[in-house]
Protein backbone atom coordinates (compact mmCIF):
# COMPACT_ATOMS: atom_id res chain seq x y z
CA UNK A 1 0.00 0.00 0.00
CA UNK A 2 1.56 3.48 -1.15
CA UNK A 3 2.09 5.68 1.84
CA UNK A 4 -0.78 8.19 0.82
CA UNK A 5 -1.64 11.66 2.89
CA UNK A 6 -5.79 12.25 3.10
CA UNK A 7 -7.03 15.48 4.83
CA UNK A 8 -9.88 18.10 5.37
CA UNK A 9 -10.06 21.43 5.44
CA UNK A 10 -12.00 23.70 7.74
CA UNK A 11 -12.97 27.23 7.96
CA UNK A 12 -12.84 28.95 11.37
CA UNK A 13 -16.33 29.21 12.98
CA UNK A 14 -16.96 33.43 13.93
CA UNK A 15 -19.73 32.19 16.47
CA UNK A 16 -19.72 29.62 19.72
CA UNK A 17 -22.78 27.72 18.05
CA UNK A 18 -20.23 27.29 14.64
CA UNK A 19 -17.51 25.89 16.87
CA UNK A 20 -19.89 23.48 18.67
CA UNK A 21 -21.19 22.33 15.14
CA UNK A 22 -17.57 22.14 13.75
CA UNK A 23 -16.28 19.71 16.58
CA UNK A 24 -19.05 17.30 15.68
CA UNK A 25 -17.77 18.01 12.06
CA UNK A 26 -14.37 17.17 12.86
CA UNK A 27 -15.00 14.05 15.34
CA UNK A 28 -17.37 12.29 12.64
CA UNK A 29 -14.39 13.04 10.03
CA UNK A 30 -11.45 12.01 12.91
CA UNK A 31 -13.08 8.37 12.64
CA UNK A 32 -11.66 8.21 9.20
CA UNK A 33 -8.28 8.34 10.41
CA UNK A 34 -7.08 11.41 7.96
CA UNK A 35 -3.46 12.36 8.46
CA UNK A 36 -4.10 16.27 9.68
CA UNK A 37 -7.00 18.97 9.75
CA UNK A 38 -6.05 22.03 7.75
CA UNK A 39 -7.75 25.38 9.02
CA UNK A 40 -7.91 29.00 6.48
CA UNK A 41 -6.88 32.09 7.52
CA UNK A 42 -8.43 34.96 7.38
CA UNK A 43 -6.30 37.97 5.61
CA UNK A 44 -5.75 41.71 6.99
CA UNK A 45 -7.28 39.97 10.97
CA UNK A 46 -10.31 39.32 9.89
CA UNK A 47 -10.61 35.79 10.91
CA UNK A 48 -7.23 35.10 11.92
CA UNK A 49 -7.90 34.86 15.98
CA UNK A 50 -10.71 32.46 15.23
CA UNK A 51 -8.05 30.22 12.49
CA UNK A 52 -5.66 30.07 15.83
CA UNK A 53 -8.49 29.37 18.41
CA UNK A 54 -9.98 26.72 15.77
CA UNK A 55 -5.86 25.24 15.34
CA UNK A 56 -5.80 25.08 19.28
CA UNK A 57 -9.23 23.24 19.57
CA UNK A 58 -8.17 20.51 17.13
CA UNK A 59 -4.76 20.03 18.94
CA UNK A 60 -6.32 20.04 22.32
CA UNK A 61 -8.98 17.12 20.92
CA UNK A 62 -6.15 15.05 19.97
CA UNK A 63 -5.24 15.72 16.24
CA UNK A 64 -3.11 16.94 13.70
CA UNK A 65 -4.14 20.83 12.79
CA UNK A 66 -2.06 22.80 9.99
CA UNK A 67 -3.04 26.40 9.83
CA UNK A 68 -3.04 28.76 6.79
CA UNK A 69 -0.56 31.34 6.72
CA UNK A 70 -1.70 34.31 4.58
CA UNK A 71 0.92 36.85 3.83
CA UNK A 72 -0.27 39.65 1.43
CA UNK A 73 -1.19 42.68 4.01
CA UNK A 74 1.32 41.18 6.37
CA UNK A 75 4.30 42.51 7.61
CA UNK A 76 8.04 40.06 8.41
CA UNK A 77 6.59 41.52 12.47
CA UNK A 78 3.19 39.88 12.31
CA UNK A 79 4.28 36.79 10.36
CA UNK A 80 7.25 36.16 13.05
CA UNK A 81 4.35 36.57 15.85
CA UNK A 82 2.14 34.32 14.75
CA UNK A 83 5.19 31.50 13.88
CA UNK A 84 6.17 32.06 17.19
CA UNK A 85 2.30 31.69 18.59
CA UNK A 86 2.75 28.45 16.63
CA UNK A 87 5.95 27.05 17.34
CA UNK A 88 5.24 27.73 21.40
CA UNK A 89 2.13 25.31 21.03
CA UNK A 90 3.50 22.57 19.10
CA UNK A 91 2.59 22.98 15.70
CA UNK A 92 4.69 21.69 13.52
CA UNK A 93 2.55 22.04 9.56
CA UNK A 94 1.77 25.09 7.84
CA UNK A 95 0.28 26.08 4.59
CA UNK A 96 1.63 29.20 3.43
CA UNK A 97 -0.36 30.98 0.81
CA UNK A 98 -0.04 34.30 -0.56
CA UNK A 99 -4.00 35.14 -0.13
CA UNK A 100 -6.03 37.68 -1.41
CA UNK A 101 -5.85 41.50 -0.63
CA UNK A 102 -8.08 42.59 1.79
CA UNK A 103 -10.92 44.76 0.56
CA UNK A 104 -10.09 48.25 1.05
CA UNK A 105 -6.59 47.58 1.70
CA UNK A 106 -4.36 49.59 -0.31
CA UNK A 107 -0.75 47.96 0.03
CA UNK A 108 0.00 44.01 -0.30
CA UNK A 109 2.50 44.48 2.56
CA UNK A 110 5.90 43.55 2.82
CA UNK A 111 5.09 40.07 1.04
CA UNK A 112 4.49 40.07 -2.18
CA UNK A 113 4.49 36.26 -3.24
CA UNK A 114 3.96 32.49 -1.48
CA UNK A 115 7.69 31.92 -2.05
CA UNK A 116 9.19 35.32 0.07
CA UNK A 117 6.80 33.76 2.46
CA UNK A 118 8.29 30.12 2.50
CA UNK A 119 11.87 31.90 2.44
CA UNK A 120 10.71 33.76 5.55
CA UNK A 121 9.48 30.32 7.31
CA UNK A 122 12.40 28.36 6.58
CA UNK A 123 14.69 31.73 7.49
CA UNK A 124 12.95 31.92 10.75
CA UNK A 125 12.36 28.42 12.11
CA UNK A 126 14.67 26.26 10.12
CA UNK A 127 12.63 22.87 9.30
CA UNK A 128 10.13 23.66 12.48
CA UNK A 129 7.46 23.09 9.67
CA UNK A 130 6.66 21.13 7.20
CA UNK A 131 5.56 23.50 4.80
CA UNK A 132 2.61 22.77 2.17
CA UNK A 133 2.24 25.22 -0.59
CA UNK A 134 -0.33 25.97 -2.91
CA UNK A 135 -0.86 24.61 -6.30
CA UNK A 136 -3.05 25.21 -9.48
CA UNK A 137 -3.72 22.30 -12.09
CA UNK A 138 -5.82 25.08 -14.09
CA UNK A 139 -3.71 27.49 -13.97
CA UNK A 140 -3.70 30.79 -10.93
CA UNK A 141 -6.68 32.94 -12.30
CA UNK A 142 -3.71 36.23 -11.73
CA UNK A 143 -1.17 33.88 -13.93
CA UNK A 144 0.04 36.37 -17.02
CA UNK A 145 0.42 32.71 -18.98
CA UNK A 146 0.80 28.71 -17.98
CA UNK A 147 4.65 28.51 -18.17
CA UNK A 148 4.68 31.45 -15.86
CA UNK A 149 2.17 29.72 -13.25
CA UNK A 150 4.88 26.32 -13.34
CA UNK A 151 7.62 28.52 -13.11
CA UNK A 152 5.59 30.46 -9.92
CA UNK A 153 5.12 27.13 -8.57
CA UNK A 154 8.57 25.88 -8.53
CA UNK A 155 10.00 29.17 -7.18
CA UNK A 156 7.74 28.05 -3.93
CA UNK A 157 9.58 24.96 -4.32
CA UNK A 158 12.79 26.06 -4.28
CA UNK A 159 11.75 28.47 -1.19
CA UNK A 160 12.08 25.43 0.64
CA UNK A 161 7.87 23.80 0.18
CA UNK A 162 7.86 19.99 1.46
CA UNK A 163 4.48 19.15 -0.40
CA UNK A 164 1.85 21.11 -2.19
CA UNK A 165 -2.62 20.81 -2.16
CA UNK A 166 -3.54 21.71 -5.32
CA UNK A 167 -7.27 24.06 -5.90
CA UNK A 168 -10.34 21.80 -6.48
CA UNK A 169 -10.72 20.75 -10.34
CA UNK A 170 -12.73 18.23 -12.09
CA UNK A 171 -10.88 17.67 -14.56
CA UNK A 172 -8.37 14.64 -13.68
CA UNK A 173 -5.90 15.28 -16.93
CA UNK A 174 -5.29 18.75 -15.96
CA UNK A 175 -3.34 17.69 -12.54
CA UNK A 176 -2.09 14.50 -14.82
CA UNK A 177 -1.44 17.41 -16.94
CA UNK A 178 0.11 19.84 -14.17
CA UNK A 179 2.15 16.86 -12.35
CA UNK A 180 3.88 15.75 -15.52
CA UNK A 181 4.74 19.56 -16.31
CA UNK A 182 6.41 19.93 -12.68
CA UNK A 183 8.67 16.48 -13.44
CA UNK A 184 10.16 17.72 -16.24
CA UNK A 185 11.40 21.13 -14.11
CA UNK A 186 12.72 18.79 -11.91
CA UNK A 187 10.07 19.01 -9.53
CA UNK A 188 8.80 16.00 -7.61
CA UNK A 189 7.51 17.39 -4.16
CA UNK A 190 4.22 14.84 -3.31
CA UNK A 191 1.46 17.29 -5.35
CA UNK A 192 -1.89 16.29 -3.19
CA UNK A 193 -5.40 16.92 -4.86
CA UNK A 194 -7.55 19.33 -3.77
CA UNK A 195 -11.45 17.38 -3.60
CA UNK A 196 -14.53 19.97 -3.42
CA UNK A 197 -17.43 17.38 -2.77
CA UNK A 198 -20.43 19.29 -4.53
CA UNK A 199 -23.87 20.03 -2.62
CA UNK A 200 -25.15 22.97 -3.61
CA UNK A 201 -24.36 24.13 -7.47
CA UNK A 202 -24.98 27.72 -6.62
CA UNK A 203 -22.30 27.98 -3.96
CA UNK A 204 -20.15 25.71 -6.48
CA UNK A 205 -20.40 28.20 -9.59
CA UNK A 206 -19.35 31.08 -7.36
CA UNK A 207 -16.17 29.44 -5.82
CA UNK A 208 -15.39 28.42 -9.07
CA UNK A 209 -15.79 31.42 -10.61
CA UNK A 210 -13.84 33.60 -8.17
CA UNK A 211 -10.91 30.98 -7.94
CA UNK A 212 -10.45 30.22 -11.79
CA UNK A 213 -11.75 26.32 -11.23
CA UNK A 214 -13.43 25.44 -14.22
CA UNK A 215 -16.56 23.69 -14.04
CA UNK A 216 -16.89 21.31 -17.51
CA UNK A 217 -20.05 22.08 -19.53
CA UNK A 218 -21.81 19.20 -19.66
CA UNK A 219 -21.22 18.88 -15.64
CA UNK A 220 -22.59 22.64 -15.30
CA UNK A 221 -25.33 21.95 -17.80
CA UNK A 222 -26.57 18.95 -15.86
CA UNK A 223 -26.00 20.21 -12.02
CA UNK A 224 -28.11 23.68 -14.03
CA UNK A 225 -30.87 21.30 -15.12
CA UNK A 226 -31.27 19.97 -11.85
CA UNK A 227 -32.33 23.52 -10.48
CA UNK A 228 -32.98 23.35 -6.92
CA UNK A 229 -33.46 19.81 -6.33
CA UNK A 230 -30.68 19.24 -3.60
CA UNK A 231 -31.19 15.24 -3.78
CA UNK A 232 -29.93 14.84 -7.53
CA UNK A 233 -27.06 17.71 -7.18
CA UNK A 234 -25.80 15.57 -4.40
CA UNK A 235 -26.30 12.05 -5.79
CA UNK A 236 -24.97 13.28 -9.30
CA UNK A 237 -22.05 15.29 -7.18
CA UNK A 238 -21.03 12.04 -5.37
CA UNK A 239 -20.99 10.05 -7.92
CA UNK A 240 -18.87 12.19 -10.40
CA UNK A 241 -16.47 13.42 -7.75
CA UNK A 242 -15.72 9.50 -6.47
CA UNK A 243 -15.50 8.65 -9.91
CA UNK A 244 -12.70 11.57 -9.81
CA UNK A 245 -11.08 10.31 -7.05
CA UNK A 246 -11.26 6.86 -7.96
CA UNK A 247 -9.30 7.91 -10.88
CA UNK A 248 -6.62 10.07 -9.45
CA UNK A 249 -5.88 7.40 -6.81
CA UNK A 250 -5.65 4.30 -9.15
CA UNK A 251 -3.11 6.38 -11.32
CA UNK A 252 -0.64 7.58 -8.05
CA UNK A 253 -2.17 10.71 -6.59
CA UNK A 254 -0.17 11.11 -3.07
CA UNK A 255 -3.61 11.35 -0.77
CA UNK A 256 -6.68 13.13 -1.30
CA UNK A 257 -7.35 16.93 0.01
CA UNK A 258 -11.39 17.88 0.58
CA UNK A 259 -11.98 21.18 1.31
CA UNK A 260 -15.35 20.35 3.30
CA UNK A 261 -17.16 23.38 3.90
CA UNK A 262 -17.03 22.31 7.66
CA UNK A 263 -19.66 19.52 6.83
CA UNK A 264 -18.82 16.09 7.34
CA UNK A 265 -21.33 14.03 5.00
CA UNK A 266 -20.20 14.10 1.40
CA UNK A 267 -16.40 13.74 2.46
CA UNK A 268 -17.61 10.39 4.35
CA UNK A 269 -19.91 9.06 1.96
CA UNK A 270 -17.18 9.64 -1.29
CA UNK A 271 -14.69 8.26 1.33
CA UNK A 272 -16.46 4.99 1.83
CA UNK A 273 -17.42 4.78 -1.65
CA UNK A 274 -14.09 4.74 -2.50
CA UNK A 275 -13.77 2.15 -0.15
CA UNK A 276 -10.94 4.01 1.96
Amino acid sequence: MVNRTFSFEFFPPKTPEGMDKLRATRDQLALLKPKFFSVTFGAGGSTRDHSLETVLDIQRAGYAAAPHLSCIGSTHDNIRAILQEYQTHGIRHIVALRGDLPSGMASAGEFRYANELVEFIRSETGDWFNIEVAAYPEYHPQARSARDDLLNFKRKVDAGANSAITQYFFNADAYFNFVDECATLGVTLPIVPGIMPIGNFSQLARFSDACGAEIPRWMRKKLEGYSDDIESIRAFGLDVVTDLCERLLKAGAPGLHFYTMNQAALATAIWQRLGL
